[in-house]
């Protein structure tokens, strides 16, 4: 799962086997099964942030993270990872608690090492960019769950764009999480896989080392980022307008508002 890097600069990779056939019940029954886990995963993130504000003054002073900060972000990074990928149909295996199990559908690769304290001292800065475009496929990937997963539902299986795209937006979510998080000094890219879309690719994907997306999985993964655009514009617009209306309560010294 990790090795020491000392030149902090590699890219942490995530590796799904593609499930042939998804059982239907527990496609049906996904979100419900997965309660425990989500939280689970709440409760581990609350630790995580304040593990992350102590790895980074750790990472100030040491120029890497110390190995119990490292290990416990890894665990949680790679645990919620699992979970969001048997959240967006991307595994059928229902997935270990905490600890990856031998025989886990998907697998994550760290090897943190060296950090540039600079960019130590400014990542929140640097981090902006990637959060807005992963908080933008993924708020498109939501948009569309429901289709997917009545698609999935109905064929008994995750069709290859579908897969392709929604293992794309998991990755560099993945990579960003492990960026903010100072497992990797390796900004997250390759949101768009790391060859050239295949013109007549075979209905089952390779899986995600190398992700080759598909043209129809690339065509998905612009639909996301249009749509979660969209959706995140019209989120800021109707919050500007509701601006409070304020009006003097009838005591004269308090103030009644209400939003439009």
């Amino acid at each position: 799962m990790t090795e020491p890097d000392e030149s902090g600069r590699f890219l942490p990779e995530m590796m799904i086997a593609v499930p042939e056939r998804q059982r239907r019940w527990t496609v049906l029954l996904r979100a419900l099964l997965l309660i425990p886990h989500f939280i689970v995963v709440w409760a581990l993130g609350i630790a995580a942030n304040v593990v992350v504000f102590l790895g980074w003054w750790a990472a100030l002073f040491l120029g890497r993270l110390p190995e119990w900060i490292s290990g416990y972000l890894m665990l949680y990074i790679d645990y919620s990872t699992r979970v969001s990928a048997s959240a967006m149909l991307l595994i059928d295996t229902y997935p270990t608690f905490v600890l990856s199990g031998p025989g886990e559908a998907l697998r994550t690769e760290f090897h943190p090492g060296r950090l540039n304290r600079a960019a130590v001292l400014f990542r929140i800065i640097l981090f902006i960019p990637a959060a807005i475009i992963s908080s933008v496929v993924m708020a498109g990937w939501t948009a569309l769950a429901f289709f997917l997963w009545l698609i999935v539902l109905v064929l008994g299986r995750t069709p290859r764009p579908i897969f392709d795209a929604s293992a794309a937006a998991l990755r560099y979510n993945f990579r960003a999480n492990s960026y903010f998080s100072m497992l990797t000094g390796a900004y997250p890219k390759k949101l768009f896989g790391d060859e050239r879309a295949e013109p007549n690719p075979p209905q089952v994907s390779y899986g995600t080392r190398p992700l080759v997306l598909s043209s129809g999985g690339r065509v998905l993964l612009i639909v996301f980022i249009v749509l979660g655009v969209l959706g995140l514009a019209s989120s800021g617009a109707v919050s500007a307008t509701q601006q409070p209306a304020c009006a003097p309560h009838s005591d004269g010294y308090a103030y009644e508002c209400t939003y439009a």
